[in-house]
């Protein structure tokens, strides 16, 4: 009865949405309060009944209620209640119920906290979420309903895929999804400014805060999805250019350039098409990221589902959603202000810069992951485009991109003096060098890369840490000016300085990573040893261990450093899923610092004499914790930003700047 419940709660869910959207729309063109509210109780009220919807489908994972086809094909009785859980949105019909969730619960805050807009600017808005509720719940409903019965249940379901059975694949699409759908009331914005023609800094101000939640979303998501993949795969690594990771980060990089455009037009009235252009980019690639995840374009330890049929569906969302609000970009974007001017030194030049750069990215990463399709689809040659490629395109732009980051924020609107900027960046400069001069001198192998990464981090942390000490003038004014200046400093700017410093930390982590990383692969026999960058592993035994829905070879391996003590007692493991007939790795990763010395079990094999052998690798990964940190103090310093007053007062409210007021370089939370 809760299953049949969630599948009625589902089809309610979309005709809600359905009156979401006409009597939104009715309301802007008879300019009807009455009808505006029916509208926006209707998007509450679709986003209510769908969390009972999803509620269901989570109660049916955790009793195992094998008649609901989606339960069989993802669970089964002897897995963890925790990973039952997570199967309700393990799957492609549960991912989607939750894409949904989101979308409406999206459309919910819009219609309840968009009161600084206008009215007629809400009602299009509240109609455009409303209209992208109905494209994804009538694909759910009629293609991939979480809830469809078998006549026939089998005893034992089939269980979840073993490599999504992990506490971060757990927490990672409930976040990737609040980034990618976040993303589309960003889009309905968008929408409402070109049908209103209205693009002005209020409006600019409107879209900030929900960029910044999407984009503090998708960054916490793409890192777990990250640090799953460095410890659960069994490669030694966090990311590889994989087409599922960059269907994530092409809209993260949309939303980044997104926030620092929106700042421009909002302070300066500047850029509103520009803006435009990006907002309804960004949910445009996280549609090419739900179409490239989930029809079987593509093959990948991330992809949810194999299924051309449901893809061209996917496709014909993206093309007519996508399509629709493109047209009705170069409809009525010619016609709108333009802003205000600006010289071509100035923080606004610089964002632009920053913009074109983020934008030739995105163009690169997309051209890297939609070639193979399209030269298979041509010519029938399948070929792949991996690391070397987006290390050659991808990597270049970012280095300008982070370069010039630190002397954005100390340039004054309108006109600045280039060379003042950079006077004030001096420290950061001089510890920049003095740090990829130390690391070519002390650090072996010689890596100039390595040493000009090392110079890009500090430059990146000082830099942003300038700005601060800027504006509390620092060394300037006696100490308790300076902490009170402290304390007075916005949200916004303590959130961009973390972001900034993140993206440094994160560099760190990165370049020293992959620059001097050591892996040593050897088969053992118990007792033998194999040194991985000065650290000996001692294997001394490997056991089998059952754990409550796989079997295991456990080995236990003895970690010694350098100088002979004992760094830890490592225990990878190889297990064997008996419900799917999988095998897994799970490493085994001893800390050290930041560092990490990780140990993986591969296959037993069989010596001359007839003795198990077993194939061990060992990967000293330094600096790797830092990896995971950067992006993580990124996120908090985007959450830091969403907490400034500024952010939550009412965009109707403040008056649109002049573009012929005085320019402050007074920093904007980015």
């Amino acid at each position: 009865m809760i299953v049949e419940i969630g599948a009625f709660a589902l089809i309610l869910s979309l005709i809600l949405s359905v009156l979401q959207t006409g009597a939104s729309a009715l309301a802007r063109i008879r300019r009807s309060p009455v009808l505006a509210a029916v509208g926006e109780g209707a998007a509450i009220g679709a986003f209510g009944v769908l969390a009972v919807s999803f509620a269901a489908l989570v109660y049916a994972f955790v009793v195992s209620d094998f008649s609901v086809a989606n339960v069989t094909a993802n669970s089964h009785t002897a897995k963890p209640l925790l990973y039952r859980i997570g199967g309700a949105w393990g799957s492609h019909e549960g991912s989607m119920l939750m894409w949904c969730l989101a979308l409406t619960g999206f459309g919910a805050l819009l219609a309840g906290y968009g009161r600084g807009l206008t009215s007629a600017l809400k009602a299009v808005a509240v109609a455009t979420q409303g209209a992208l509720g109905i494209a994804f719940l009538a694909y759910t409903v009629f293609a991939s309903n979480p809830f469809w019965r078998l006549s026939q249940p089998p005893v034992e379901g089939r269980s979840l895929n073993p490599l999504l059975q992990d506490p971060a694949l757990l927490l990672h699409p409930p976040f990737l999804y609040v980034g990618y759908v976040g993303l589309s009331v960003v889009f309905s914005l968008a929408v409402a400014a070109l049908v209103e023609g209205r693009a002005d800094a209020a409006w600019a101000r409107w879209i900030r805060p929900w960029t910044l939640a999407a984009w503090a979303g998708l960054t916490v998501g793409i890192t777990l999805g990250a640090y799953w993949a460095y410890y659960e795969l069994g490669w030694g690594g966090w990311w590889f250019w994989d087409p599922v990771e960059n269907a994530s980060f092409m809209p993260w990089l949309i939303a980044t350039a997104l926030l620092h455009s929106a700042v421009v037009t909002e302070r300066r009235g500047a850029l509103p098409g520009w803006t435009i252009f990006l907002a309804l980019g960004g949910y445009t690639f996280s549609m090419l990221g739900a179409f490239l995840v989930r029809s079987g374009v593509l093959t990948s330890v991330h992809a949810f589902a194999v299924d051309p049929t449901r893809g061209v569906l996917l496709l014909t969302i993206l093309g007519v959603t996508s399509g629709l609000g493109f047209a009705l970009f170069a409809w009525r974007a010619p016609a709108m202000a333009r802003g205000g001017l600006f010289a071509p030194i100035s923080r606004e030049s610089a964002l632009v810069l920053n913009n074109i750069l983020l934008a030739a990215a995105t163009a690169t990463v997309l051209l890297g992951t939609l070639y193979p399709l399209i030269r298979e689809a041509i010519a029938g040659e399948a070929i792949s485009v991996g690391p070397p490629f987006f290390h050659l395109t991808f990597t270049p732009l970012m280095f300008l991109l982070l370069i010039l980051l630190p002397a954005g924020p100390l340039l004054a609107w309108k006109r600045a003096d280039a060379g003042a900027a950079l006077q004030r960046l001096w420290v950061a400069a001089l510890l920049a060098a003095a740090a990829g001069a130390a690391t070519l001198a002390l650090v072996q192998p010689l890596s100039l890369f390595g040493a000009a990464g090392m110079a890009l981090g500090v430059w990146l942390i000082v830099g942003s840490l300038t700005e601060v000490a800027e504006r509390i003038r620092l060394f300037k004014v006696p100490g308790a000016e300076v902490l009170r200046r402290l304390g007075g400093l916005p949200r916004g700017t303590w959130g961009m300085t973390l972001a900034h410093a993140g993206l440094g930390v994160f560099v760190f982590g990165a370049v020293v990573e992959t620059t001097w990383k050591s892996e040593t692969s050897e088969v053992l026999a118990q007792g033998q040893r194999l040194s991985v960058a000065g650290y000996v592993l001692v294997l001394e035994d490997v056991a089998p261990v059952l754990g409550p829905n796989y079997e295991a070879e456990q080995a236990t391996i003895r970690a010694f450093a350098p100088d002979g003590s004992l760094v830890c007692v490592a225990q990878p493991e190889r297990r064997l899923y008996s419900a799917g007939g999988q095998t897994t790795s799970e490493v085994a990763i001893c800390p050290r610092g930041l560092s990490h010395l990780y140990a993986v079990l591969g296959e037993r094999r069989a010596a001359a004499d007839g003795s198990p052998i077993w194939l061990i690798t060992g990967y000293w990964n330094p600096w790797a914790l830092l990896i995971f940190l950067g992006p993580g103090l990124m996120a908090l310093g985007g959450v830091v930003s969403l907490t400034d007053r500024r952010l939550r007062l009412a965009a109707g409210r403040r008056a649109t700047p002049s573009p012929a007021a005085p320019a402050q370089p007074v920093s904007e939370p980015a």
